[in-house]
Order: structure tokens, then sequence, then C-alpha cells
């Protein structure tokens, strides 16, 4: 048997970190067992699909190295519509489905409660086919759904405990349940791999897949990803955005290497892996089913380990999107023609090791390609107090005398400056690095200097005296 699994986003929105997650672990496993991976995009809630998002499923799936033509599909749900309807008949002419026109306010005048599920009122009725008739499953009385997972391994339903539920809506078409056991049917789908949300769905869809005579997937149901409060992610609280993730600056191999940390973990006391080793050790059966938590903070750490692993020539290229403004990511704050590719290639080593996101290059290097530091105002009152005055001219006088302009003239001389006035050198740099880059944290100062140039440099020392006039 030729394994084959599915990845089944819906393009109603960004794509979820969560989702990310589940597609990297089918994609393994199918590797692993020399299976097939399939993407088909569940596509039938029309009013809130778009193209766009579709094709941001497919943009997402390879940044994380998923990448198109090495998968089967993408199939569309929505193609696959005949089908359903086919299925929802052959289970009502079984007698393993049947029509329903109640309305929830039916249900609920019976039941005299509004949480009681649906009370099987039309079961026996024999009632036909109509406009605003829903077409119901017939789920058996007795027994119980054993659903048999690699996770959590065997959930037991009790039959009566599960309502009749609706598989195809009062204008004939089907809802979720039966369309994605259908689809998975007809795709030869032999192994379910999805978020633990689905859990309680999986009985009434291997109900289904008994009643049309096929034997269900083997399940697996990996642990559902909460924040730091233990709430599930959700897109209208947390971010959860791939596509943000990205723009802000996170390298796909860090990236994917954390999502499959949430619920699993490689051996020995190590969490940062070649990818390789993540796909050699991975096993579904390992996972673990509580709770994941998404920790941004340790991922933004994880990101700037693999920054600062990048060969100094690959950690440019990285940062041409945020110094050229490529694609989605805005434009820096200098013109094009303002940039210096050789100034930038002589602080990046620097910078490299400072980020933890390629995004903050920006604010780390915008000092050498703008005519004017930007400053920050915050910075300028906290630092440009009594004496900053006396030391800028101080710090002019010698700089300008120097006759090697390099990072380590600069810095003794600067000591030296600082000794006389009886300040160590992180008190005496400081109105430097503010008058010079606008900010009080960036790169090293003296090295910064260096490929800024003299006269840069004094024009903007003079400039920040005159402001303490």
């Amino acid at each position: 048997m030729t394994v084959r699994v599915r990845f089944a986003p819906s393009p109603t929105g960004m794509f979820h970190v969560g989702g990310a997650r589940s597609a990297l672990q089918n994609w393994i496993y199918a590797k692993q067992q020399g299976g097939v991976f399939v993407l088909r995009i569940e596509d039938t809630d029309a009013a809130r699909n778009k193209p766009e998002w579709t094709e941001g499923i497919l943009s997402a799936l390879d940044w994380i190295g998923i990448s198109r033509g090495s998968y089967e599909g993408p199939y569309f749900q929505s193609q696959n519509a005949g089908e359903h309807r086919a299925a929802a008949a052959r289970l009502y002419e079984s007698g393993r489905a049947y029509y329903c026109d109640c309305t929830r306010e039916d249900v609920q005048a019976r039941t005299g409660s509004q949480y009681q599920g649906y009370d099987g009122y039309h079961r026996d009725l024999g009632l036909g086919p109509g406009e605003g008739r829903a077409l119901r499953f017939r789920t058996p009385d007795e027994g119980a759904t054993v659903v048999v997972d690699l996770i959590r391994g065997e959930p037991t339903f009790e039959n009566r405990l599960i309502e009749d539920f609706v598989i195809a809506r009062g204008d004939g078409s089907p809802v979720f349940l039966l369309a994605n056991v259908v689809d998975d049917l007809t795709m030869g789908i032999t192994h379910v791999i999805r978020a633990e949300e689905h859990l309680p769905n999986t009985p009434k869809q291997q109900l289904l897949w008994d009643a049309l005579g096929v034997k269900p997937p083997i399940w697996a149901h990996v642990p559902v990803v909460v924040n730091e409060k233990r709430q599930k992610l959700s897109k209208r609280r947390d971010k959860v955005a791939l596509e943000a993730y990205r723009e802000e600056g996170y390298l796909a191999g860090a990236m994917r290497n954390y999502l499959m940390l949430l619920g699993w973990a490689p051996s020995g006391d190590r969490e940062i892996v070649p990818w390789s080793v993540i796909e050699d050790e991975f096993r579904l059966e390992e996972v673990n089913p509580s709770p994941a938590f998404f920790d941004e903070k340790k991922l933004r750490a994880f990101n700037g380990e693999y920054i600062r692993a990048l060969p100094v020539a690959e950690f440019i290229d990285a940062c041409q999107p945020w110094l050229t403004g490529t694609g989605t990511i805005a434009p820096p704050p200098w013109q094009p023609e303002e940039f210096d590719a050789d100034a930038f290639a002589a602080v990046a080593p620097l910078a490299q090791t400072r980020i933890a996101v390629l995004s903050e290059i920006v604010p780390n290097v915008d000092f050498l390609f703008l005519a004017s530091p930007l400053i920050d105002e915050a910075a300028w009152t906290k630092t440009m107090k009594d004496g900053s005055a006396d030391l800028l001219d101080a710090a002019i006088a010698a700089f300008e005398a120097l006759e090697s302009w390099d990072a380590e003239s600069l810095k003794s001389t600067l000591e030296a400056v600082g000794a006389e006035r009886g300040l160590k050198l992180g008190k005496t740099q400081a109105p430097v690095r503010v008058a010079v880059t606008g900010r009080t944290v960036g790169l090293p100062l003296f090295e910064s200097l260096e490929v800024l140039g003299r006269e840069r440099t004094l024009t903007r020392m003079r400039a920040a005296r005159l402001r303490l006039v």
C-alpha cells in the first residue's frame, strides 16, 4: 500500500502557523514512508474564498520547503461536488440517511432545551427529498465508535451520544463532514494527519466511511497550538499568519525547525538541528498530545541563531528585500541611489551578530545611507545632558586632528577625551553615537564611524553641537 497523506487548507485568509506545522508533519511522514503528499484546497465556502488566498497557500508552502511540483495537486474540493452529491444519494438509498425539515426552533420546542442536540424526530417518518429538507445520517443506536489514532491511542465514542448529524443542507449541498470523507476516499488517502480540533468530528466521519463500505484511514491528531495564556491561537487575537513572520524577516529554516518542535523534539538535549535530522528522526507516534505553546520569543531566538549561522554572503543576500523594499516589504527610508552596497558589505558582519529578524537590518544601518540621521528624540533627551556640548567639542577637535581614520584610532582618541573628564568610554561615546546614528544602540560605534567616513561623521557631530547651543 502506498501511503497517501493530504493537507487540506481553506483559502479564506492568511496562512496559519498551525496549518504550516500540520503541512510539514504530513510532508515528512509521506517522505519517510515513500508515499505521496496531496494538496487539496477546500474552497466550497464561496463567499469567503479568494484566489489570492489560494496563491498565498502555495507561496507559503514554497517558503517552508514544500515546493510546487513536488506534490500531487492542488486539487479543489469544489471540483468534486458531483461525487459529494452521489455519496449523499447512496447513503439515503441504503437507508443510512433520511430527510428532515426541522428548524432549530422546532427541535428546541420539542426538547425544551437549546443545548440538546437533534432528537431524531424524522428518523422513521419516511420524509422524501424536497426543497429545504436537510439530509441527516442515521447514527447507530448502540455500540461505540473507536478511533485508532497514532498519537492519542484509541479514543472511544458512544454512538448513543452522537446525534443524527446533517450531511447535506436543504439546498442539497453536502456539508464539510461528508465532503471531506468523499474527497479522502476518492483520492485514496491512507493517513489523515490533522489538528486536534478535528477530533470531535472523527467518529462521525468514521461512521460515514463505514456506511460507504470503505475502511477508514489511519488517524493522527496533532496537538492544538496555544498562546502564552494557553488559549488556542486565534487569528483575531494572536500573530498567527505565516506571511507576517516571513515579511518581518524570519528565515524559512528557523521557522520550520521551530514549528516541528510544537509537540515533538529531536533526540538529545538539542532543539536547533539540521532539517535532515528532523526528517530522519521525526515519528508521529512520539508526538506529545498535550497542547503545544507557540512561544514567539523562543522563535525569535531561534531565528537569531539561524541568522548568525549564515555565511556573510548569504546574509547580505537575505537582507536585500529589506534594503530595497522588494515585493510586499516596505521600502527603506533612503532613496535607491543613496544605498552603498560596499558600505553595507563592510558592516554586514557586525549587523549579523546583532539582529534577530532581518527587518531589523534597516534601523541598524540607515545612518549609513541617509544625508542626516533619523534622531530618536527620546534617546536625544536621555543622552544630551550637561557636559555633552563640551564633550562633543573636544571629540570633534580630536577627530579632526586624526591622521588615520580607522576604528582603533577613533576608539583610543575618544577614550583619551573621556579620561580627561573622568569618564569611562561608555559615557563618553554615548553623545557621539546619538549625534552620528540618531540612536543609543546599534552597531559597534568605531567600526561604524570608519565606514561612514571622516567628513560625514564630523558634519553630524557639528550639527548636533549646534543643536545644543
